[in-house]
């Protein structure tokens, strides 16, 4: 098989990191490095008093303990949310723009959330740093907290600050209010719903891990960080934390051991590694613990939904609204408000709604702060209007497959301009929905769930489509420096967490210039040696790598042409490229890329005046986002005596434009939609009142394993998009945004026919088995 776009060639990156090759965060080894231990906060919500550290610095080893004191003295800042929207500024309900309060590495008067940074500790080995970490004695005044959404918009509620009155921190409307209201009033039926969408945590297979090494002769920082906008984590550093110019500090992502946007994020530890290794003069290097990260990592999801669905009498959607509160946490992260905001297109589905409105406010809780999670504002789209439409079949005692059948955007309506920001470019919707049930056997389910029956198993089916935003415009860089022995190295501005951007980047390189793959090295985002980059994240490196390499190997020909025509001794003009070899006239005699290539650094071979060896700049601008899209199909069978659900089939039918690898266009579906089953059945963030943290291990945080689930079956339906030059739709969101409506609305088809038509995420057995009981009760009690 040609190792060439469009085949599903084996990831040439998995033996090195397989075999213990890979260089991630946690391996970075300097001469001298120390390490660091963070002391966190206690407490929800609470004034601190006093942070005496004399103890932990007469224990041995230890070389420093850092706190509020020393950070004021060096003039240490704090990381700051953007500020902006996509759509501009983000603004309070009165209109005035947010006012963005610093996320300080170290809490100096008040500790807003249990794990906040208090103090930091540095020794000689981890375990004296911990040792010493404990004994630092922090003193608080406890204060009032909340921990979720209800309480922080209670009237009365405590304030997690004191400028912000009812902990509202924005307010953002899209939609037209006023047309969609009058679409309700004169609605045959419209129903509503209040839906959660529950927090839950990344848990990469990496922990968060940073070193900071300072060098005082360049008066220079270099952070070894795993994060996954390099460039982004830099300028912050630089702007907002030391108050310096960016090109003192470097950040070196390396090997990323998984992410789902947790290390989109700039958390404080990598502000605090950097300062201490300035502080103690050697290297400070930092890894979280399991229960570290459940505490003191940024969170994902955390919504409420109140919607409503308007339509006719033969299932004709007419209107949507909803009303969306976001927990925000005590801080706004790094990308903190786009969950809330920037994918609320998608609430729009593949339908022909006329008329959408949405409002969305985010709330300040006394809880770890919440960032972008795999999807960021997606899957909680694609459950909002998925669950309702299912809801809205139910009422009219309508298949939930033919009322989508109604809704879809025809195929000749592209592009299409929806309700909700979003102007979607391409699709064959309804070939995905057929394709999709088809494959799930659809037709068939009703003997299935009478099987079942028999067995004393109730047994459902649920369908959701799902569509989404990725790519959206931008900018993208490449280099490519050929070397002398035949091999190249591509410096990218994308950053690779599990995505297999070397095989991508090798597949172009392979076919256009027939370099042998494993000649190819790869860099990305590191910003020593990478000029620029927008990193990865929002499914865009696919388009954006994809589109700079094709630049950057067009440009590397043309650069090469020269000396093909001096090697040839034929006029540039005449001499054409094809498979890898300039030939004369397109047919004649020729010469490989690679001999150029070699060529470029023998001044006896090539042309005078040319400089030596052979390299080329890719750019890649896009204006317009494209929009993956897919079906899912999701069959469960429930135990009414235990409440346990279980996943027994699982269909995915996919349009993700012109797939460069299926192999890993498939990896990633179903990666994806594991973890969006892993939501729905089990994975929950769960805080007391006071804002302690009830699952802060694995003991208490239910992570899925293989068991759980069913290996989705994945179909795909390719409709390239004309938005970018690779005419590829993002990925790495695809299988997530469809998993949770799909199963939810198994879940409750299963749970139909004792006449329950709704229940929250996570369905886990005592959930479950406690609606059940309820509604069998309630059966009793009507009977009586």
């Amino acid at each position: 098989m040609k190792f060439s776009p469009g085949n599903p060639v084996a990831r040439r990156e998995d033996d090195r990191l397989l075999t213990g090759r890979g260089r991630y965060a946690g391996d970075v080894r300097l001469p001298g490095q120390a390490h660091a231990a963070v002391v966190r906060s206690d407490y929800g919500h609470a004034r601190i008093l006093s942070v005496d550290p004399s103890a932990a610095l007469e224990m041995p080893g230890v070389l420093a303990v850092l706190t509020a004191r020393e950070m004021a003295e060096d003039g240490i800042g704090g990381m700051r949310f953007r500020g902006h929207l996509l759509s501009g500024p983000l603004c309070d309900r009165a209109g005035r723009e947010f006012v963005n309060p610093p996320r300080m590495p170290l809490a100096s008067e008040r500790v807003r959330y249990v794990g906040e940074p208090v103090a930091v500790v540095v020794a000689d080995t981890p375990a004296r740093a911990v040792d010493a970490a404990e004994a630092v004695l922090v003193e608080c005044d406890e204060l009032p907290a909340v921990a979720d959404i209800a309480a922080a918009i209670a009237e009365g509620a405590p304030l997690v600050r004191d400028d912000c009155p009812g902990n509202e921190v924005f307010l953002y409307r899209a939609g037209d209010a006023e047309a969609t209201e009058r679409a309700f009033a004169t609605a045959p039926h419209r129903l509503s719903r209040r839906l959660t969408v529950n927090r839950v945590h990344a848990n990469p297979m990496e922990p968060r891990s940073f070193t900071g090494d300072y060098d005082a002769a360049r008066d220079h920082f270099t952070v070894h960080a795993g994060v996954h906008r390099p460039f982004e984590c830099r300028n912050a550093l630089a702007d907002h934390v030391f108050g310096i110019p960016r090109e003192r500090v470097d950040v070196v992502p390396g090997d990323i051991g998984g992410s789902f946007g947790l290390k989109g994020s700039i958390p404080p530890e990598v502000a605090l590694v950097a300062w201490a290794s300035k502080r103690v003069g050697r290297p400070v290097t930092w890894t979280a613990t399991r229960s570290e990260m459940l505490t003191a990592d940024d969170h994902g999801r955390d919504m409420i939904a109140d919607a409503e669905i308007a339509f006719d009498d033969e299932g004709r959607l007419l209107a949507f609204r909803t009303r969306n509160i976001n927990n925000i946490g005590a801080y706004m992260s790094t990308n903190g408000a786009a969950p809330a905001t920037n994918n609320l297109g998608s609430l729009a589905g593949t339908y022909t709604i006329p008329h959408m409105a949405v409002e969305v406010s985010g709330v300040w809780t006394n809880t770890t702060p919440t960032s972008p999670y795999r999807g960021s504002g997606r899957p909680e789209a694609a459950y909002a209007i998925e669950r309702m439409i299912d809801l809205a079949a139910r009422e009219l005692g309508m298949d939930p497959v033919e009322i989508r059948r109604r809704n879809l955007i025809p195929n000749d309506a592209f592009p299409y301009d929806t309700p909700l920001e979003f102007v979607y470019d391409c699709g064959e919707f309804d070939k995905v929905l057929e394709k999709a049930v088809a494959a799930a056997d659809y037709a068939g389910f009703p003997s299935r769930r009478a099987e079942a029956a028999a067995r004393g198993r109730l047994r459902g089916i649920g369908v959701a489509m799902a569509i989404e935003i990725a790519t959206r415009p931008g900018t993208e860089y490449v280099s490519l420096r050929f070397a002398a022995d035949g091999g190249v190295t591509v410096l990218a501005g994308t950053t690779n967490h599990g995505q297999g951007h070397e095989t991508l980047f090798a597949q172009y390189l392979s076919d256009r210039l027939g370099i042998d793959p494993a000649r190819v090295r790869v860099v990305e985002s590191d910003t020593r040696e990478v000029a620029a980059g927008n990193g990865t994240g929002g499914s865009r490196s696919a388009a954006f790598g994809a589109g700079a390499i094709m630049d950057g190997i067009d440009k590397s020909i043309a650069a090469g042409r020269p000396i093909a025509a001096h090697l040839l001794q034929a006029a540039e003009a005449e001499i054409g490229f094809d498979d890898g070899v300039y030939r004369v006239g397109g047919a004649g005699r020729g010469v490989s890329f690679l001999e150029v290539a070699k060529a470029s650094f023998d001044e006896d071979m090539r042309p005078a005046g040319l400089a030596q060896g052979l390299q080329a700049d890719g750019v890649l601008r896009l204006d317009a986002p494209n929009f993956p899209n897919g079906c899912q199909v999701c069959e469960v069978e429930i135990d009414p005596d235990t409440g346990v659900v279980e996943i027994v089939a699982h269909t995915v039918c996919d349009d993700v434009g012109f797939e460069l690898n299926p192999q890993i266009v498939k990896g990633q579906i179903q990666g994806g939609v594991l973890q969006g089953l892993g939501q729905v059945l089990m994975e929950n963030m769960v805080f007391s009142e006071e804002g302690q943290n009830m699952t802060g291990s694995f003991m208490d945080y239910a992570m899925p394993r293989a068991t759980d689930s069913v290996s989705p079956v994945v179909l795909s339906h390719p409709v390239p998009t004309t938005t970018n030059p690779a005419g590829v739709k993002g990925v790495g969101e695809s299988g997530r945004v469809g998993a949770l409506p799909a199963a939810m609305n198994a879940i409750a088809d299963a749970l139909a026919p004792l006449g329950i038509d709704h229940i929250d995420m996570p369905a886990t057995p005592g959930r479950v088995w406690e609606a059940i009981r309820a509604a069998r009760g309630a059966a009793r009690s009507r009977s009586a």
